[in-house]
């Protein structure tokens, strides 16, 4: 009733040409169908009309005012309307709601309150200014000025915006908002924060809906685990807290770092996968490993390098290369492999090899290698099928058919400990049918065999090295100026020791029931002088770093 009466005055007072059936009709700037605009007056508490010039009028409306276009409602308690420059300007609690106009039973409805709007009513293009508020159902946008397009359903503000979801706030100085899709470009100082994570970057894309988050700069994340993520491209889904990043993304946790050309990162589980030049790095202990695919669990503390790993213990001039085709890595309280490693005791220096008391030691990290290992030091090299490495006591473990190579000479076993220190070698002990073997010349090789043997390193290089049980050698001794007098073979020992001088064999001395003869060079057979088992393995020997994976 209050409506009719409202339009009956109107009509009245002869202002019939501006209202037609509580209708106002702007006319844009062309001549079709689709340029006319027609704007239902749905309520007004008062009204009243004012002469722009001789050939228009402004209207006024006061009080809840409610009109309608389409799909948009417009709210607020007094507005302008002019049907000449055809634009309308709202005042006071100024609100629109946009919804779907494709699907009428939709949800997807977008409300946008202010102190203040103006419609361009040809352009359907709406100016919001102060305490700006967009909410899509779910998801508010808080900004002091916002242009809404109504036909494309999108929002830019351009003097600093904020989104808040249910469970982060993300804040920009620029930022587009898409109605349609739930998307939000924020540019400019994008700042996000939210109970998992807090991410600081220069441009990202954001879907208030699915709760993705895509990189596209430079972007810094940092997790409620101590993560810190810095990646320039990817995407990272907040509500499942899954990431997938690209272009040499780096994840950092304390003293470890994992990096990779493409990553992907689950903080529920703590699982990282880094693919394509992959590095994982542990600054406490020195180690960092590479291989082009890496699993890292932050939670157990453990990583998994394959295709083509490097393990390196850096030092300041001669750093530890190991390869292998598996490296595995975990903390050393939760290795069970340290129970079983054997204590060997040397009574000459009272030297004792290894701890078998396992330790609750978090901090420190064993390393496992497996198939084709191969370690490379200017000073040693190495290869095995496996290795253990502690790093709590520096002990790299050698299994199955393993070799060692130190100022020339090669040693071999069933099992050998190589003992390092500041990431030099310090010593090695070789369990069961040890053997070193040192090129004395042309066929001609000096060999030293036990069940077990212990060597020791000077400044990195061997110093001397002491073989133990049915010890036999072969040795070719020298005069005081060097030149060959003959060919010493042992064939029983309880103890024979090499001793080193400038990394070339100097001495073996002989200790306890010895048995063996001295032969001519002259008419010896070279080819004889072989201890059982003996094997010369140069070809397997890396010459360099480079050759880790020939």
């Amino acid at each position: 009733m209050r409506q009719f009466l409202f339009f009956l005055l109107i009509n009245f007072i002869g202002i019939n040409h501006l209202f037609a059936q509580g209708q106002v009709v702007f006319h844009g700037s062309g001549n079709s169908k689709d340029s006319v605009r027609i704007i239902r007056i749905i309520n007004a508490d008062n009204y009243k009309y004012k002469k722009k010039d001789s050939l228009s009028e402004l209207i006024f409306l006061i009080g809840n005012v409610h009109l309608v276009e389409n799909s948009t409602d417009f709210f607020c308690d007094s507005m302008v309307m002019d049907q000449k420059d055809n634009y309308l300007e709202a005042f006071g609690n100024a609100r629109i709601i946009d919804k779907d106009s494709a699907n009428k039973t939709s949800s997807n409805v977008t409300n946008i309150n202010s102190q203040y709007l103006k419609y361009l009513v040809d352009k359907k293009y709406v100016y919001f200014k102060k305490d700006v508020k967009l909410f899509d159902g779910k998801n508010s946008l808080y900004t002091n000025d916002l242009q809404y397009d109504l036909n494309q359903k999108i929002g830019i503000y351009a003097d600093g915006g904020k989104v808040v979801t249910d469970s982060s706030v993300l804040t920009s100085k620029r930022g587009t908002y898409y109605a349609d899709t739930k998307d939000v470009y924020f540019r400019d100082k994008v700042v996000m924060k939210d109970p998992q994570s807090n991410l600081t970057a220069d441009s990202l894309l954001y879907n208030t809906d699915t709760k993705l988050a895509t990189f596209i700069s430079e972007t810094n994340i940092i997790d409620s685990a101590g993560n810190t993520i810095h990646t320039r491209d990817g995407t990272y889904d907040m509500k499942n807290h899954r990431a997938h990043f690209t272009k040499r993304t780096v994840i950092t946790n304390a003293a470890q770092m994992i990096t990779g050309d493409d990553v992907h990162f689950d903080d529920s589980t703590g699982i990282s996968i880094a693919t394509g030049n992959a590095i994982f790095t542990d600054t406490t202990e020195g180690v960092s490993v590479r291989g082009d695919y890496l699993i890292a669990n932050r939670k157990t503390n453990t990583f998994l390098a394959t295709q083509k790993p490097v393990m390196v213990l850096k030092q300041d001039a001669d750093s530890i290369y190991v390869a292998a085709d598996t490296l595995f890595s975990g903390r050393l309280s939760d290795s069970v492999f340290m129970d079983t490693a054997r204590r060997e005791k040397d009574t000459l220096r009272n030297f004792t090899t290894i701890n078998t008391q396992k330790e609750n030691d978090t901090s420190r990290r064993y390393i496992q290698g497996y198939h084709h290992v191969r370690i490379f030091s200017d000073s040693l090299q190495a290869v095995s099928d496996s290795l253990f490495y502690s790093g709590r006591d520096s002990v790299f473990q050698l299994f199955n058919d393993p070799v060692v190579w130190a100022n020339g000479d090669q040693i071999t076993g069933d099992t050998i400990y190589l003992y390092t220190k500041n990431k030099k070698p310090k010593r090695l002990f070789v369990f069961e049918n040890a053997m070193a073997v040192d090129k004395y010349g042309s066929n001609m090789y000096n060999q030293i065999k036990g069940k077990t043997i212990n060597g020791y390193f000077k400044d990195g290089t061997l110093d001397y090295m002491r073989a133990k049980g049915n010890a036999e050698s072969v040795y070719y001794t020298t005069d005081d100026k060097k030149a060959l007098v003959g060919i010493n073979k042992v064939t029983k020992a309880d103890v024979i020791d090499m001793i080193f001088e400038d990394r070339k064999l100097n001495k073996v001395v002989l200790r306890n029931d010895v048995e063996g003869v001295m032969m001519p060079v002259r008419g010896a057979n070279l080819a004889d002088l072989r201890l059982r088992n003996f094997k010369w393995l140069e070809q397997r020997r890396p010459k360099t770093k480079f050759e880790l994976f020939e």
